[in-house]
């Protein structure tokens, strides 16, 4: 039997997306295609997540940035909502050594305020055990929404010119980007969503104005290694043009 190639080795390594984002989608759909509940949906899901966390790592991703609950998900059945917590909560409790081990740094972006204490003091816990890691650096979107991120930057860009610590006429989209939840993380170059669906759904707004959408069919916990790489050599094969013509583009080289 001739054995597959992998899409990795298609992927051009010199030109590997410095910063990915993902937006996690088709467990429940998974599950019920697969005679499941919505809870084995999710459970298996977070299997993916390793997978992809591995992939990435292995092939010199700077940034990955993974939706894993939006301010929206909060409207979902409380019995959903308090499963998918305490998923998510078990998974940071006890990962820090194995992202202290593969050299990955942990970040959060979203209102944890409105996550319990003890998911906050783990979430920190685990912040503060791999900070000094210069790997991966992981941002997990937790009770995210892009909407909210703007409107908390515009009140506190307000609350600093009324205390004359900036000048309104200073404003511009640099100094806009750094009040931000992602301040000093460069902009997606990659966004793939799973399941299917072919929406944005509030995430990342202001970063991914040139930001490459890739849009797949397969739901999340069936999403594997070899999808990632054929997203990313999708990627590679597009042109970037910011605006400018293919023709100043390929002029430029």
């Amino acid at each position: 039997m001739l054995k597959i190639k992998s899409n990795k080795i298609l992927i051009d390594t010199m030109r590997i997306p410095k910063h990915i984002a993902i937006i996690m989608d088709g467990n429940g759909r998974w599950a019920k295609k697969n005679g499941m509940n919505r809870h084995q949906g999710h459970k298996e899901g977070v299997i993916s997540v390793h997978e992809i966390i591995k992939a990435a790592c292995e092939i010199g991703v700077k940034y990955l940035t993974i939706y894993a609950f939006s301010i929206e998900n909060w409207n979902r059945p409380v019995e959903e909502v308090n499963i998918l917590m305490n998923l998510i909560t078990t998974i940071i409790k006890h990962e820090a050594d194995e992202l202290i081990k593969n050299n990955i740094r942990l970040q959060i972006i979203g209102d944890i305020s409105r996550l319990s204490q003890t998911f906050q003091n783990n979430v920190n816990d685990c912040i503060k055990k791999t900070a000094k890691n210069n790997g991966l650096i992981l941002l997990l979107a937790l009770s995210y929404s892009s909407r909210w991120e703007i409107i908390e930057a515009v009140r506190h860009i307000v609350n600093d010119v009324k205390n004359n610590q900036l000048n309104v006429k200073d404003i511009n989209e640099n100094v806009f980007s750094s009040y931000l939840a992602t301040k000093n993380i460069p902009d997606p170059d990659l966004l793939i969503r799973t399941g299917g669906e072919c929406r944005i759904s509030n995430y990342l707004l202001w970063q991914i104005a040139y930001t490459e959408l890739y849009f797949s069919n397969v739901y999340w916990p069936e999403f594997g290694k070899e999808n990632f790489y054929e997203a990313i050599y999708n990627f590679q094969r597009r042109e970037r043009r910011f605006g400018k013509t293919s023709d100043q583009i390929q002029n430029k080289h």
